[in-house]
C-alpha cells in the first residue's frame, strides 16, 4: 500500500474508519512517515492516485519497496489493521539504491531484495497487533539507518525540479522544465529516469490533474475548457479523459461527489 501520496490530496474518497497520520522525520531522502489503522466491518476499496515518489511500507509479512506507479491503484481493507510506510523526496530513494530508481517504476519488491537488508524482523515488529506510532516509527527508523544514505547533490537539485512542477501550475511541458534547470530536454529525461524513477512528461501533467481535482474540490464553479488548456491538455475532453483514467470518474462528477457528504 502506498501512502496516500500528496497527503491527503491524492487518497481518493478516504473512509471516516481510516486513520491517516503523516509524522515527520529526519532520515535523509525521507519526506514524511505516514501511518494508516483501519476497522472496518465491511471490506472497503481504498483508492490512491500515485505521484512521482518511491515508497517503503509495512505490510504483508514485509518491508515492500512500491516504485512510482503509473497506474491509479486500489488497496481492499477489511477488519482490523495497520500499515507504516516512507515516503520519500523525488530523488531521495536514490541515495539508498545507489543506482537508476527507474528499474524499480510499477514494481513492488521486498526491500531486503532491493536494500540488501533483511526486512522481515522489522517489519514483524512495526506490524504487531499493538504496535504504538512511536515504537514503529523506532523500528522504520533503525532500517533506514542499517540501509545506509549516500548523497547525491544531483540528486537533491532534479528533486527540487520535481518540487517546482508541483508548486509551479504554469509549468506544463518538459522542455520549459528543461529550461527551468538549465539542461536538454534529452538530459532532464536521463535524469528523471535515474533519479525520480519516471519522465519529466508524467510527472507535469500527474501534477497538473491533481491542480484540475484541487479546483474541484474548491466548491467553486469551474470553467472546466479554460481550465484544461492553462493545465496543458489539448482541450476539454482532453482533460476529462486523462482525469477519468487517474481518478475513476470525470472532473464535474467528481466535484459533485466531493461537494457532497452523503455521496
Amino acid at each position: 500500500m502506498h501512502d496516500p501520496g500528496g497527503y491527503p490530496q491524492a487518497i481518493v474518497g478516504r473512509a471516516e474508519p481510516i486513520g491517516v497520520r503523516r509524522i515527520e522525520s529526519a532520515s535523509p531522502g525521507v519526506d514524511y512517515l505516514w501511518r494508516v489503522r483501519w476497522d472496518i466491518a465491511e471490506p472497503y476499496e481504498q483508492a490512491v492516485v500515485p505521484q512521482p515518489r518511491v515508497h517503503l511500507a509495512a505490510e504483508d509479512g514485509r518491508l515492500l519497496v512500491h516504485g512510482v506507479t503509473r497506474r491509479p491503484f486500489s488497496r481492499r481493507l477489511v477488519g482490523r489493521g495497520h500499515v507504516l510506510g516512507a515516503s520519500f523526496l523525488p530523488g531521495g530513494f536514490h541515495g539508498r539504491l545507489r543506482g537508476p530508481v527507474g528499474g524499480l517504476s510499477d514494481v513492488v519488491r521486498p526491500a531486503g531484495e532491493v536494500l540488501g537488508v533483511d526486512d522481515r524482523p522489522y517489519a514483524a515488529r512495526i506490524l504487531t497487533p499493538d504496535a504504538t506510532d512511536e515504537a514503529m516509527v523506532d523500528v522504520l527508523t533503525g532500517y533506514l539507518a542499517e540501509v545506509g544514505y549516500e548523497a547525491d547533490p544531483r540528486a537533491e537539485e532534479v528533486g527540487s525540479l520535481v518540487t517546482e512542477a508541483e508548486r509551479d501550475r504554469t509549468l506544463v511541458r518538459a522542455d520549459a522544465l528543461a529550461a527551468r534547470g538549465g539542461v536538454s530536454l534529452r538530459t532532464l529525461q536521463r535524469e528523471f529516469a535515474t533519479y525520480v524513477g519516471i519522465g519529466p512528461k508524467w510527472v507535469l501533467q500527474r501534477f497538473r490533474l491533481l491542480d484540475a481535482a484541487a479546483a474541484a474540490r474548491s466548491g467553486e464553479a469551474v470553467d472546466w475548457a479554460a481550465l484544461a488548456v492553462a493545465l496543458g491538455f489539448t482541450d476539454q475532453a482532453h482533460l476529462v479523459r486523462r482525469f477519468t483514467e487517474v481518478v475513476g470518474t470525470p472532473p464535474a462528477t467528481y466535484a459533485r461527489e466531493v461537494g457532497d457528504p452523503a455521496g
